[in-house]
């Protein structure tokens, strides 16, 4: 799973390093559909190895978030509501809203998968 994680959070950084179009835009947007499913497939691993049963990206974010893994889960939850609006609505103000959050959201999941990885739970 970091494996993939990996590769999704390279095409996401690619597409983010492109001139901004509404091609680029959408791109990246999908792309970050990719990593956040990921992302929170990797907290549900951590949970699991923690002793934690958690079936979805909420539960599994705010386990992740009781155990210390997460400094506060709001951001997360952030992420989880612009995927939700990304995969199940499309609007152009949406569409530039979660555009203009991709960078931070990008840093902020590498940035709790490298303490994952610290903590040696990267099984690949």
């Amino acid at each position: 799973m970091f494996q993939s994680f990996d590769l999704a959070v390279g095409q996401l950084q690619k597409a983010l390093d492109q001139p901004k179009n509404e091609f680029v835009r959408d791109s990246a947007i999908q792309r970050f559909e990719f990593t956040f499913e990921l992302f929170w497939k990797i907290l549900k691993e951590y949970c699991h190895i923690q002793g934690l049963e958690y079936n979805s990206p909420r539960e599994s974010i705010r386990g992740a978030f009781r155990l210390g893994i997460l400094a506060d889960d709001a951001i997360y939850l952030d992420m989880l509501n612009s995927r939700n609006l990304a995969s199940h609505t499309y609007e152009e103000s949406i569409a530039e809203d979660i555009y203009s959050h991709l960078l931070q959201y990008l840093q902020t999941t590498k940035s709790v998968v490298k303490i994952i990885r610290e903590k040696n739970l990267d099984k690949e």
